[in-house]
Parts: C-alpha cells; structure tokens; sequence
C-alpha cells in the first residue's frame, strides 16, 4: 500500500510513464529494425532512462562497465532491475518468455533482440545458451540474472551456473553488477521487490507511488574467465554481490 498523499503522484507518473511506452513502442515498431546495431543501442538507453524518469526514479551508476564483449551478472530484484541497466549499458538480456505478452512492453522487449526462455521446456536452456555465446563472440554485451527468479532485495538466492558457461565458451569476461533499491524511508526499499504473487500493475502502482525511490548499479571489476569452471565462478559472482549489496545498505 501506498500512503494516500502519495496517490495523486503516482497517478501522473503512470500516466506519464504509459504516454512514455506508448511512444516508445511506435518508434520501434516504425523505425527500430532499420538503424544500425550501435544506433538502436542509443535508442534503447534513451527509452530506458525515460521510462525510469517517468515513474520518478533514480538511476545512480557505481564503477564503469568494461568495453568490448562481456556478460553482466546481476542480482534479481524486478523488472526494474532491466531497465535501469539498459539505461547505464545496453546489453542483451535473458528473460522468462512470458514477458513478450505483457501489453506495450511486450512487443519493446521483443524488438530490443531479448532472448526468450521457455522455462517448461527444458532443452530450450540450450538454445539459449547458443544465442548468448554467439552474441558475445560477435563483440556484444549480455545480460543474466543467476538467481532465476527475483528476490525481495534482503538476501540473494543461489546462483545457478549454466548460463555463466555462454561466457567460458565464447572467452569474455564476466563483469558483476550489484543492484540496489532504496527509497526516503528504506535502505532497501520494499517498493521496487517484485516477489511472489505480485502482479506487474501493482509493482508499477508500488513503484510510482515511492517516494525518492533510487536504483543503484555497483559495477564491480570483470573477471577473465578462460578455463574458468562455472560452479566455481557462481560462487565467486554471489560472494562478490552480496558484499557489495551490504555495503551499498549502510547508512
């Protein structure tokens, strides 16, 4: 729940920020697939930082992201969490195939070169696993989320490993991001969590109506990962986010 003062905000900012999807879908829906990949990556970074701004949040960027190919390594929050790294550093994502029918989004997701996973298909990790290495030895970013499924930004969950093996076969780094919501009256704000039952409207309805609800991406150093062992290299990424998520939680 959102406290009744804040109502009339949240009402604009979903207003806004629906005006803002709208937009952005007719753009990429008009003209997307005819820039070039390094202009639709401009695009992209733009529509996110104007998504994030239209439902009132910060973005604050900690460390710089490499250049070249890597795969981004994050822990799982929410949606959000997709936006606001596309808005620091555009990168192809892996995401649950659901998300394609979600209304306006959808169809953005789809456009922007998103890998869908069928999670009840389990030979469908395969096919994953070949588009990520094959993004990353053409010189592109990437994006996963290990833990699978979004937590309530308290604790990580376990780092599953298959998709960091994209990474050993290709032979770029790994580069992990620790994300972190906070707001005016939480170090890790409840808002942004987008756990259990939670609907996509009431995570936009928790979000809008935060206040100075902030996301912050602690980009840690990238780790040469040539022979690596993907178990291994699992539990080193957990280590490394999870202090850094402590830290970021200190007054």
């Amino acid at each position: 729940m959102i406290p009744w003062w804040r109502v009339p905000v949240a009402v604009v900012r979903l207003l806004r920020t629906l005006v803002n999807l709208l937009w952005v879908a007719w753009c990429m829906n008009r003209s997307f697939a005819r820039h070039t990949p390094e202009r639709q990556r401009e695009l992209v970074q733009r529509w996110s930082l104007r998504v994030l701004r239209g439902l009132g949040v910060q973005l604050k960027v900690q460390g710089e992201f490499r250049p070249g190919a890597k795969l981004v390594v994050g822990n799982h929050v929410s949606w959000l969490d997709i936006v606001a790294i596309l808005a620091a550093h555009p990168a192809r994502f892996v995401s649950k195939a659901e998300v394609a029918q979600w209304p306006v989004v959808g169809r953005m997701v789809v456009l922007a070169g998103t890998i869908l996973l069928e999670r009840a298909r389990r030979r469908d990790a395969m096919r994953v696993m070949g588009l990520l290495t094959q993004t990353l030895q053409e010189g592109g970013t990437a994006a996963v989320f290990p833990e699978g499924t979004t937590g309530d930004g308290q604790a990580l969950l376990h780092f599953h490993a298959n998709l960091l093996q994209s990474a050993i076969d290709a032979d770029v780094p790994v580069q992990p991001v620790a994300v972190r919501y906070s707001d005016a009256q939480h170090a890790i704000s409840p808002a942004a969590a987008y756990v259990g039952d939670t609907t996509l409207v009431q995570s936009l309805w928790w979000v809008a109506g935060a206040k100075n609800l902030t996301v912050t991406l602690q980009v840690l150093p990238a780790h040469r990962v040539t022979h690596a062992d993907r178990r291994a290299l699992a539990e080193t990424l957990q280590a490394e986010i999870d202090a850094a998520l402590q830290q970021l939680a200190r007054p």
